[in-house]
C-alpha cells in the first residue's frame, strides 16, 4: 500500500500543520500541491493513500475569478470516484460541499468564526465527534449540507460543521491542524480581521489554544486512523 498523502494547499505560506505532523508520525509522506501557484493536480490517486484539501482566504465561489478554484471543484470527482479517503478542511470542506450540490455563503448577519468555538456531535457523529467540545475556526462563510451527506457535528454560529459523504469523504468546517506556530502567524498576518464581529481577541485565542488543543490533537490522531481506513 502506498504511504503518500496528497495535501492540497492554497498559499505559498500554507502548511499541513498538526495533520501533517501526525500523518508523518504514522509513516506517511506528504506531497504538497498548490494549484493557486500553478501546481497540477494528479489525474488519479493511484499513487496516494488519500488526499486532503486545506483552507485558504479565498471563497469556494471564486471559480469565475480564480480559475484554480474551478479546477479544484472539478477535480474532486477524482477522489470521490476512486473511493479513496478524502478530507476537506474549511475551504476544502466548502468546495467539497459545493461540488456535491451544496451552497456556500456568508453568515446572514456577516458574523465570522475566528477562534475556538463549541462543537456538538449529532446522533450520527456521536461515536466520532463526541470527544470534541471546542475547535478552532477562521472563516466567514459556511455551507449547506449536500444531498445524501450525513451531518456529523454542528456549531452555534454556522450550523454545519462536519459531514461525511459516502464512506470515504469528510468535510470539516474547523481547523484541527492548528499549531501554536500557525496561530501566531495567522493572528499576526490577519490581525485586521480580529476586530470583526465574531472574532476572538488574539490573547483569548492563545488562552483557548492552550486549553483545548491537547484534546483536539488526541481526537485528530484517532480520527486520522479511522479516515485512512475508511
Amino acid at each position: 500500500m502506498t504511504k503518500q498523502i496528497l495535501c492540497i494547499v492554497h498559499q505559498e505560506t500554507s502548511t499541513a500543520g498538526l495533520v501533517g505532523q501526525l500523518l508523518q508520525q504514522k509513516g506517511y509522506n506528504l506531497n504538497l500541491c498548490c494549484p493557486a501557484l500553478g501546481d497540477r493536480l494528479p489525474p488519479t490517486l493511484d499513487d496516494y493513500a488519500g488526499a486532503i484539501a486545506f483552507g485558504g482566504p479565498m471563497s469556494a465561489n471564486d471559480d469565475k475569478t480564480l480559475p484554480f478554484i474551478r479546477t479544484e471543484l472539478d477535480w474532486l470527482s477524482v477522489p470521490l470516484a476512486a473511493e479513496k479517503p478524502f478530507l476537506g478542511i474549511c475551504l476544502g470542506a466548502q468546495m467539497l460541499a459545493r461540488s456535491l450540490g451544496g451552497r456556500v455563503a456568508p453568515h446572514p448577519e456577516d458574523v465570522r468564526e475566528i477562534g475556538y468555538f463549541p462543537l456538538q456531535a449529532t446522533a450520527s457523529g456521536s461515536a466520532l465527534f463526541s470527544p470534541l467540545t471546542h475547535v478552532y475556526h477562521w472563516h466567514s462563510e459556511g455551507f449547506t449540507l449536500p444531498q445524501d451527506a450525513v451531518l456529523l457535528a454542528q456549531g452555534e454560529t454556522f450550523l454545519n460543521q462536519a459531514f461525511r459523504y459516502g464512506n470515504n469523504a469528510y468535510g470539516l468546517q474547523f481547523h484541527p491542524e492548528m499549531t501554536q506556530e500557525m496561530l501566531n502567524f495567522w493572528t499576526t498576518q490577519g490581525a485586521e480581521q480580529l476586530s470583526l464581529t465574531g472574532a476572538q481577541t488574539r490573547s483569548h485565542q492563545f488562552q483557548n489554544h492552550a486549553r483545548y488543543s491537547p484534546h483536539v490533537a488526541a481526537w485528530l490522531d484517532n480520527f486520522l486512523e479511522i479516515w485512512l481506513n475508511s
